[in-house]
């Protein structure tokens, strides 16, 4: 991780941070077995298509039954299931079972080559709200950018990010290769609180 990013990330380890590396890295080559699984029409472009250029594409892993959107994370559902993909996903299953707090939508994020997300805030969403968005990077290179609360980061494959997405950010790929995320929002209890402060 470039030394400006490192001092930022321990700077910001505090009660609500913008942006935060969780201390887990998972396994890049197992990520790339189960992503291997995804047959290539279960990608559904993204619903808010005023906000990007280019391909920005997901799969449910976890969402709201019988939903008509689902890679929406429907701020008002009360009830969340896993998809039948992800049974089929032995290692995606492992990743959720690492956090041990009430997980509401999970899904795949796709940003193709030369697609940008331009800058926008998911509101409501973050450490204040008692919701919080983790990113597991599982596909990236060396030419993919995010933007957050101003300041420019570059997240590799097997790591995973905390953010405040009720911030100001943007994400664009320059590169030549996929950039993939699994995106969980996760319910913040105890265990999630003390994972965020434990750098």
């Amino acid at each position: 991780m470039p030394r400006k990013i490192q001092s930022i990330v321990m700077k910001q380890n505090t009660a609500n941070p913008s942006f935060l590396r969780l201390p887990v890295h998972f396994d890049t080559t197992r990520l790339q077995e189960d992503l291997a699984r995804v047959p290539t029409q279960a990608w559904l472009a993204h619903f808010n298509q005023r906000i990007y250029e280019g391909d920005w594409s997901g799969v449910p892993l976890r969402a709201v039954p019988g939903s008509a959107i689902p890679i929406y994370s429907d701020p008002n559902a009360q009830t969340w299931e896993d998809t039948p993909l992800l049974t089929q996903c032995p290692y995606f299953q492992e990743v959720l079972q690492y956090f041990c707090c009430p997980l509401l939508s999970v899904r795949l994020l796709r940003l193709g080559p030369g697609a940008i997300i331009q800058e926008h805030r998911d509101p409501m969403l973050g450490l204040d709200y008692g919701e919080a968005r983790i990113h597991v990077v599982v596909s990236t290179n060396p030419d993919v950018e995010c933007r957050i609360a101003g300041i420019d980061q570059h997240w590799a494959a097997g790591e995973c990010w905390y953010a405040d997405f009720n911030q100001p950010h943007s994400f664009s790929n320059r590169g030549k290769t996929e950039r993939i995320h699994m995106l969980l929002d996760c319910v913040v209890n105890d265990w999630l609180r003390a994972l965020l402060m434990s750098k």
